[in-house]
């Protein structure tokens, strides 16, 4: 058993001196002016994109069909007894990873023609299971923000 101790401490001091080994390079580095690589983007570091546009897929679960369709921001949509309004869109440049987000509003009318509000917050694309509209007859997610439609008419988008 002491040998199998014996090994792992000297594992563990190879690590760590690999460990300073590697700081100590980064800090020589930077001490000689030479600059190290930025690190990735975070998610809110100001390269969102405000589109004008959301993309949503719908899905009837009485008839089995999805339906794809596009809502400018703040305007309305009917899919079912469903109202969706995205009030923001967001997405990323093509050059770093993908986050489509999108805050929506969607209500339903019920048989009295009453509007209850079943979801307010935000949708991601990458994660359509996480805050998809749930609701007996039909499921909404997020797939996409775009710049343009040929669904929404251009007087509906407001750049």
């Amino acid at each position: 058993m002491t040998g199998g101790r014996t090994l792992r401490a000297h594992i563990l001091v190879a690590a760590l001196a690999a460990g300073t080994i590697a700081l100590g390079g980064a800090a020589y580095a930077q001490s000689q002016g030479r600059r190290q690589p930025p690190p990735p983007p975070s998610p809110d570091d100001g390269t969102k994109i405000s589109q004008p546009i959301a993309n949503f897929s719908g899905l009837d679960k009485i008839t089995g069909r999805i339906i794809a369709f596009d809502v400018a921001i703040n305007e309305t949509v009917q899919f079912g007894a469903l109202q969706v309004t995205p009030r923001v869109c967001y997405s990323r440049p093509q050059t770093i990873a993908p986050l489509t987000t999108t805050f929506v509003e969607v209500d339903e009318i019920t048989l009295d023609n009453k509007i209850r509000r079943i979801f307010t917050g935000w949708m991601f694309a990458d994660s359509p299971g996480l805050h998809a509209v749930e609701h007996p007859v039909y499921d909404i997610w997020l797939t996409a923000c775009k710049a343009t439609s040929n669904d929404v008419p251009a007087t509906a988008v407001k750049q």
